[in-house]
C-alpha cells in the first residue's frame, strides 16, 4: 500500500487540515499539555484510516482511548474514563479482529460493509439503554461533575463502539453525535483550565472527520455492492 496513493486529495486536505488547526491551537493558545497534544494528533490520523475501513485505525484508536482515559481522569470527568478505557479501547481491539476477519474480496486495507437489520437495531437500543441507565448511577456515585452529559457521553459512545465493530457505516454517525456531546463537556472543563481548549478542538475536528467517514462509507457500501455482482 502507498500511502501517497492510498489516500484521496480530499482525504489528505482533510487530514492535514486537521493536524493544522490542533497545531496551530497547541501553539497559539500556549497550551501547556503536550499529552494532550499527542492525543490529538494521534486520535485525528486514526479516524482517517477508520474512514478508509482499514484496521490500521483500529490500533491507533487503541492508543488513543488510552491516554484519553488518563487525561479524563485528571480532570475528574470518570465516566470518559471508564467509557474509553473499560469500554472504548477493549472495543476497539475486538473491532480491530472483526475487520481482519471480514475483508473486502481479500484487501486487508478495506473492510467489509455490513448490514444491521431490523432486529438488531431493537437490540442494540435497548442495550444501549441499560447501559446507561447502569452508568448513570454509577458516575453519580462517583460525583462526576456535569452528570447528564457524562452519562450521554457514555450513552452515544457505546452505540458508536457497538456500531464499528458490527461494521456499519452508521458508527460514525453516532460518534458525529458523541463528538457534540464532548465539545460542550470539555467546553466547561475549559472555563477552569484553558488547557482543556486543544481538547475541544479536538473533538471539533473529529466531528468533521467521523462526518467525512459516514460518507465515505455509504461510498463504499454501494461500491461493494456492485462489484459482488
Amino acid at each position: 500500500m502507498k500511502i501517497q496513493t492510498y489516500f484521496s486529495k480530499r482525504e489528505w486536505a482533510l487530514w492535514l487540515g486537521s493536524m493544522a488547526t490542533i497545531l496551530a491551537t497547541y501553539v497559539v493558545f500556549r497550551q501547556e499539555s503536550f499529552l494532550t497534544l499527542i492525543a490529538s494528533l494521534l486520535g485525528v490520523t486514526s479516524l482517517i484510516f477508520c474512514a478508509k475501513g482499514n484496521p490500521v485505525g483500529q490500533l491507533m484508536m487503541v492508543v488513543f482511548g488510552s491516554i484519553y482515559g488518563y487525561i479524563s481522569y485528571s480532570t475528574r470527568y470518570y465516566g470518559e474514563m471508564i467509557t474509553y478505557l473499560g469500554m472504548s479501547v477493549p472495543m476497539a481491539v475486538y473491532a480491530f479482529i472483526c475487520w481482519l476477519k471480514n475483508p473486502f474480496q481479500g484487501k486487508k486495507s478495506e473492510v467489509t460493509v455490513n448490514h444491521i437489520k431490523k432486529k438488531e437495531w431493537c437490540f442494540l437500543i435497548l442495550l444501549t439503554a441499560m447501559v446507561t441507565t447502569i452508568f448513570y448511577f454509577v458516575l453519580a456515585w462517583l460525583h462526576t461533575p456535569n452528570l447528564w452529559w457524562s452519562t450521554l457521553s457514555v450513552s452515544t459512545s457505546f452505540g458508536a463502539c457497538y456500531l464499528m465493530a458490527r461494521r456499519s457505516p452508521y458508527f460514525a454517525l453516532v460518534y458525529a453525535l458523541n463528538d457534540i456531546v464532548l465539545i460542550v463537556l470539555w467546553s466547561v472543563a475549559c472555563f477552569w483550565d484553558i488547557n482543556y481548549l486543544s481538547v475541544v478542538i479536538c473533538f471539533v475536528v473529529f466531528l468533521a472527520n467521523d462526518l467525512y467517514s459516514f460518507y465515505n462509507w455509504r461510498r463504499m457500501e454501494k461500491k461493494q455492492k456492485k462489484q459482488k455482482k
